[in-house]
């Protein structure tokens, strides 16, 4: 299949408190901060793996009361342990929903559900050898 010009680059979720979110994704998953902004009606961090798509964690200053809580989104993420990530999720206050396991469907792979401080999903996947 040819390669498409066009692309997803990241995904934004809304927080309820964006400095604790952006430290928790920075500690659980390794991301790092790459741009701040600081918009009319909200303050946005992106956070990457460098080279990779990138998460925008927005938090609404516009006094709207946008609903932040355990919203209907799931991250993917591809990473080296299941296992250990999924204990950096725990340590930097999220929790583990399903423990790391081997999915058949994924050719064996361990695959891992948690989630972050406001209920957003996060789905770690054993990447394949050499990514």
């Amino acid at each position: 299949m040819p390669r498409s010009a066009d692309y997803i680059t990241a995904t934004g979720i809304g927080v309820s408190d964006l400095e604790a979110s952006a430290a928790f994704y920075k500690a659980a998953l390794g991301m790092v901060e790459a741009r701040r902004f600081h918009l009319d009606h909200m303050d946005e961090i992106l956070l990457a793996h460098p080279g990779r798509n990138a998460v925008i964690l927005m938090h609404w200053t516009d006094g709207s009361e946008p609903n932040y809580r355990d919203v209907p989104v799931k991250l993917v993420f591809y990473v080296t342990d299941p296992a250990a990530a999924a204990q950096r999720i725990r340590d930097a206050g999220g929790r583990i929903t399903h423990e790391p396991a081997p999915n058949a469907g994924m050719g064996g792979a361990l695959i891992a559900l948690g989630k972050d401080l406001d209920g957003y999903v996060i789905e770690l996947i054993q990447a394949p050898a050499g990514t």
